[in-house]
């Protein structure tokens, strides 16, 4: 009892040290953590104060909508009734008919400027000019493949050539696909039976401005004058262009209903030929069902395969084979070494899960699966309990020199 009442002072001021000290250590970690993340202090900070904030701006509003309370007897009405203006009788006002007039002339204008784009458009021609144009069928006999359109546009009639329209797909399939070795435009059309062996013509010789302008009449007649120009020149492929032309025409020619149609090569031959027929969505850019010029590639791309299969042309068998070979431990020590590149270059990576976290891992200043290294809080705390045992260990054989 006596050597405990002796070592009393020195037990206490070694342990008001020793606390003292693991508080600066505290502090000085907390304020390192702050100065090497002060994001996560700002949003502890704002989320802490937005929600007092919020709280007092939102509880007066919440508390008037919540409770119903009735208008006083005396009380007037918050909201003002609005008397309905009567509209005065007689001939409008002098402004109103000013204005209309400058209406009128702007409308003259405009329509002024549209007649204008369309006579330059077609180089001073009109609309009803172009029309009377029509547009030369571009055929060979015994040709490859035929390439059949509803009836000419009038940019068609006006240049004389087949799918000049610059948004059109055609060109631009026919080289993706291969069907010719270059990327070629309107103007090589009569030049394609000589060199690819592939024509054009159309259902419907009239020009206008759009498919729809035709009657079912001319469209009638139009299927029979084609199958009479299949069975004269005789074509390997006949082509349609369009899923709307086939539907008409195998409605006319082999009386069958053309309903849910699928594109590629189709079950019926021309009578009294060989000519087959496929069937390829419309190479216009209003086709809704294939926008880009990418998705009917794929169609042009068919029809090339079986130009060379009824031609007997074999592809080229040579297949260039790659060596591959995968390694899964090597895989798993690239993904090793791709997630600790990841921890050493992102500050976030550990706290990505949330805010909390984060912060928790600023406070703490280790990560748990991290050792104890040097500096850090609880290495430092150890040191600090083992100086306190050596002091409390020396003052006690100071005391008494017989303790061992």
């Amino acid at each position: 009892m006596t050597v405990f009442l002796a070592i009393r002072p020195i037990l206490c001021v070694c342990l008001l040290s020793s606390f003292i000290i693991i508080i600066i250590i505290y502090r000085l970690s907390r304020y390192q953590a702050n100065q090497q993340h002060p994001e996560a202090q700002h949003m502890m900070s704002y989320h802490s104060l937005g929600h007092y904030a919020d709280g007092y701006m939102e509880e007066p509003v919440m508390a008037e909508l919540s409770v119903h309370r009735e208008p006083l007897e005396n009380q007037e009405p918050f909201y003002h009734t609005v008397t309905p203006v009567k509209k005065k009788r007689g001939r409008p006002a002098k402004q109103q008919v000013v204005d209309k007039e400058v209406k009128e002339e702007m409308d003259e204008v405009e329509a002024a400027k549209k007649a204008k784009r369309v006579l330059n458009r077609f180089n001073g021609m009109s609309v009803a000019e172009v029309m009377a144009k029509t547009l030369p069928d571009v055929l060979a006999y015994n040709l490859d493949i035929l390439i059949i359109g509803i009836n000419p546009g009038l940019l068609s009639a006006y240049k004389g050539r087949h799918y000049p329209n610059p948004g059109n797909h055609f060109w631009k399939c026919l080289f993706l696909s291969g069907l010719t070795e270059q990327q070629l435009n309107y103007m090589h059309d009569q030049s394609l039976p000589e060199k690819y062996s592939i024509g054009f013509t159309n259902m419907v010789e009239r020009t206008t401005p759009g498919s729809k302008d035709l009657s079912s009449k001319e469209i009638r007649e139009g299927g029979r004058q084609l199958l009479e120009k299949l069975q004269k020149y005789k074509p390997l492929i006949a082509a349609f262009n369009g899923k709307g032309i086939y539907e008409i025409f195998c409605k006319e020619i082999f009386g069958v209903k053309g309903k849910n149609l699928e594109f590629g090569l189709q079950p019926y031959k021309i009578p009294d030929t060989e000519t087959v027929c496929f069937l390829m969505p419309s190479s216009s850019p209003r086709c809704a069902q294939f926008p880009r010029a990418q998705d009917k590639v794929h169609f042009y791309i068919k029809l090339k395969e079986l130009r060379d299969q009824m031609k007997g042309l074999t592809p080229n068998g040579e297949v260039l084979e790659t060596q591959y070979s995968f390694d899964l431990q090597l895989a798993k020590e690239d993904a090793k070494r791709m997630a600790i590149k990841e921890e050493q270059v992102d500050p976030e990576y550990e706290s990505c899960s949330g805010l909390h976290d984060g912060v928790s891992i600023f406070i703490s200043g280790e990560s748990s699966s991290s050792p104890v290294q040097p500096g850090s809080i609880p290495f430092v705390c150890v040191c600090v309990c083992v100086c306190v045992c050596v002091c409390v260990c020396v003052a006690l054989k100071t005391i008494n020199p017989t303790i061992n």
